[in-house]
């Protein structure tokens, strides 16, 4: 089940981003570390009402954050759609213990048929250049790979940046 996060639910759902973050260093993938995802950014993501969370088996076992906010870091992309209604899409984990059985797939699914239900232009998002699986994701569900941007307190490889046309 796919639902809106309650702030309480936020120490969990830290637990799921940072076994996350230990999966993919442990694969040479150094996007997520012990301070981003981070506990401001989830409160943030609550407030404005964008958090989901997927539970199964009893227990929340992944998050996404879909947004309408455009980062300022995506001012130098050449979107395929103009700025108007699009959504970003931030923050998606799924727990490890829970990886490989479709549950981003869900969530994903989810963000998409939510966006088109509110008449979206768009769906946009980025991903680590180093995080080859999630490249691959993204592009089998039809996103198109725009252009890059950094994030240096992350990085010092760049994150690609996808929109998906509704």
């Amino acid at each position: 089940m796919i639902r809106k996060a309650k702030p309480s639910e936020i120490d969990k759902i830290i637990t799921i981003t940072r076994a996350c973050a230990t999966k993919m260093t442990a694969e040479g993938i150094f996007q997520w570390d012990n301070a981003y995802p981070n506990k401001k950014a989830f409160e943030k993501d609550v407030r404005r009402d964008e958090l989901y969370v997927l539970s199964a088996e009893d227990s929340l076992i992944g998050c996404i954050t879909i947004s309408t906010k455009k980062d300022e870091e995506y001012n130098s992309i050449d979107w395929l759609t103009d700025d108007g209604l699009n959504y970003y899409i931030h923050r998606l984990a799924v727990h490890p213990d829970f990886q490989h059985k479709g549950y981003a797939k869900k969530l994903m699914d989810f963000a998409e048929m939510y966006a088109k239900r509110q008449k979206a232009l768009s769906v946009r998002l980025d991903t680590f250049s180093k995080n080859y699986r999630n490249q691959r994701f993204y592009e089998a569900r039809g996103y198109q790979k725009l252009g890059d941007v950094y994030f240096p307190r992350q990085a010092e490889f760049p994150f690609h940046c996808y929109e998906l046309v509704l």
